[in-house]
């Protein structure tokens, strides 16, 4: 059995003014570091992380004591010219309305299509549990981005719910657990045990 603790990073500047932040490399706030200190995750052997700063700075305040290791497909989307922008900024963007009204199934203009952008992060984490399996991990945390998580749980979560539903705060998540065994067969299910709260 892997338990998994699946976490989104801590806050940023652009994530408080509701900014799409994605290819963009912010750190985490100042306020962050004394807050996120104080939460108690659940013990792991490894941290898995987007290479993007705010998470590896999450990862390291959350689990200071534990080895960070990077995987590149865990980076949030790419925005493209929605990139550091939020709704205010942009709704005016006709190209911009298009995507609101498609429900977000288009592509980001100058940036990554939801298709590519979810296999990417499928990919990523299949990548992880071949790691897990390698090293025999039990007990491990991921610290990536909303949309990361949301493109795994839409794929993989049990109960079955849909992309958007997966959503949550900065320094939240859920606990997972699944079978290795079930992985090396190719049945990818991902039971979820419960929410991470800050608060």
């Amino acid at each position: 059995m892997l338990k998994i603790l699946m976490i989104r990073h801590g806050k940023t500047y652009g994530n408080t003014l509701g900014r799409y932040i994605g290819t963009t490399d912010e750190p985490l706030m100042e306020s962050e570091s004394e807050e996120l200190t104080r939460l108690q995750p659940d013990p792991v052997e490894r941290v898995f992380v987007s290479p993007m700063t705010r998470c590896k700075q999450t990862a390291l305040l959350m689990f200071p004591k534990r080895e960070q290791t990077v995987i590149d497909g865990f980076r949030e989307c790419d925005f493209g010219e929605f990139e550091n922008k939020n709704y205010q900024e942009l709704s005016d963007n006709e190209t911009y309305q298009k995507w609101i009204d498609s429900e977000g199934i288009l592509g980001f203009p100058k940036g990554e299509s939801v298709v590519d952008f979810k296999q990417r992060c499928l990919s990523a984490f299949d990548q992880m549990i071949e790691i897990c399996i390698h090293e025999k991990l039990e007990n491990v945390a991921m610290v990536v981005h909303g949309g990361t998580i949301m493109s795994i749980l839409d794929a993989y979560g049990l109960p079955h719910a849909p992309y958007f539903d997966w959503h949550v705060k900065n320094a939240e998540g859920y606990k997972i657990r699944t079978h290795l065994e079930h992985w090396k067969y190719g049945r990818r299910e991902l039971v979820v045990d419960g929410k991470i709260l800050r608060d």
